[in-house]
């Protein structure tokens, strides 16, 4: 069997995940994996893994499986950047959920989830690393389920994110850093630092960890 993921940003930070789940699908299963970027090379076959796509993609019928992981207790949380807006809502426990795609955006059937649990003190790149863990790890699930798993379907008042901007990780020079760790901590230092504004002047702020 062919197991497809497509990752439409060849630079997405979840890339390095996508090749240990691409080793351990051949090793443990014997199926073959691929890993794609663009939408047009996605080919009829069995199963379609969508992870961390920028774009809606549509050929939905080519796959029996269109599976997708998402950061949320569905059918709240859809849109874009759940985990860090729920990091910047302060909640400690968050939902990484694996479902069907449908045409509805964030709609389909789930199949499982597992929480990211955060102690507070975690940077981004802290939290992606446990967030890809658990995107493999239910894909995994998945598959040692598969051919006789059911999904169930979502129920409940949807509720949705907005995309963020550069703008979203500006600080207030008028609020203490005890005050806007939150939001300090899930800032990318590279593609999104977070900044303020001071006598007209923009000023990068980067953040690290210094521990052993």
């Amino acid at each position: 069997m062919l197991i497809q993921i497509l990752v439409d940003n060849p630079n997405s930070w979840i890339i390095p995940y996508i090749k240990e789940l691409i080793n351990t699908i051949k090793s443990k299963f014997g199926y073959s994996a691929v890993l794609l970027h663009d939408h047009d090379q996605v080919i009829t076959g069995e199963i379609l893994c969508l992870l961390s796509c920028e774009k809606i993609f549509k050929a939905l019928h080519l796959n029996k499986h269109n599976l997708v992981v998402h950061e949320s207790d569905l059918p709240k949380g859809k849109g874009w950047s759940p985990v860090t807006w729920q990091v910047l809502e302060g909640k400690k426990e968050i939902p990484v959920t694996l479902f069907e795609a449908s045409k509805k955006v964030d709609a389909g059937e789930i199949y499982f989830q597992k929480n990211i649990k955060l102690i507070g003190h975690e940077l981004i790149d802290e939290i992606k690393d446990i967030q890809g863990a658990i995107t493999n790890e239910l894909i995994i699930k998945f598959l040692e389920n598969y051919p006789g798993i059911k999904g169930t379907p979502q129920i409940g008042e949807e509720t949705f994110y907005k995309k963020r901007t550069p703008s979203d990780s500006e600080l207030d020079i008028e609020k203490s850093i005890k005050e806007q760790f939150d939001l300090l901590r899930v800032c990318d230092n590279e593609r999104y630092p977070a900044f303020f504004v001071h006598n007209t002047r923009k000023y990068i702020i980067k953040i690290y960890n210094d521990h052993e």
